[in-house]
């Protein structure tokens, strides 16, 4: 998962980018409101974390305008305006949900984990499938019942091929949810970590398309 965090203050983002990286997620860190329409209109994002006072234009513009481009990605207000006419605009305004600051990490990771779920239609906090189930607020993962330890990005990957299961991930959409634009990629990177998954959990669980992607399989079919 993908997401842009706009935070102008330098100690703020450097600690959230941190805690949403460890928790699994690809972060891409901008510190103005110009910079952040920009990037939101180029899509290929899962959410967006924003802060309203903002240098070269304000959250509640970058809402206003994205919206109004057409853009439907998640949007997570992150701001120390306290007015509830300031809370109601910016959801008017099409935000998806407000955290007041200061705020507490564990509540704000909550909050994005469950606009992510309403996002991709998942009712469910745990995603489950043929045997393997993944808690993405405990990054903790099961085969067959059994407890696997894995590293985050190997999560991170798990979690998006179980958000679409059955259907092809290309290695480009891998990539990009997975590593941020700061970020050196190698060129193999995403198969690597599909080798290490199918390792650590079934060599038949995720299947290749050659020269496109990835998908997720039950192994049970190819036992068939």
């Amino acid at each position: 998962m993908r997401i842009l965090l706009v935070e102008d203050d330098p100690s703020l983002g450097e600690g959230l980018r941190t805690v949403l990286r460890r928790a699994a997620y690809a972060v891409d860190w901008l510190q103005d409101g110009a910079s952040a329409l920009a990037a939101i209109r180029g899509g290929g994002l899962d959410l967006v974390v924003l802060d309203l006072g903002l240098p070269r234009k304000d959250g509640l513009d970058v809402i206003r305008e994205a919206r109004r481009a057409g853009a439907t990605v998640p949007i997570l207000v992150l701001s120390a305006r306290e007015r509830a006419a300031d809370r109601m605009l910016g959801l008017d305004l099409g935000a998806d949900d407000y955290v007041g600051k200061p705020f507490d990490n564990g509540e704000l990771l909550a909050r994005v984990r469950a606009l992510l779920r309403r996002s991709s239609g998942q009712a469910s906090p745990t995603l489950a499938f043929a045997g393997l189930a993944l808690d993405p607020a405990s990054l903790t993962v099961t085969w067959q019942g059994r407890v696997v330890d894995l590293p985050r990005r190997e999560v991170a990957l798990l979690r998006l091929l179980m958000e679409h299961p059955g259907r092809i991930v290309t290695r480009e959409t891998a990539q990009q949810r997975l590593y941020g634009w700061d970020e050196d990629v190698a060129s193999n990177a995403v198969d690597v970590h599909v080798h290490h998954l199918r390792k650590r959990l079934h060599p038949a669980l995720i299947r290749t398309v050659r020269g496109v992607g990835y998908a997720l399989d039950d192994p049970a079919n190819d036992a068939a």
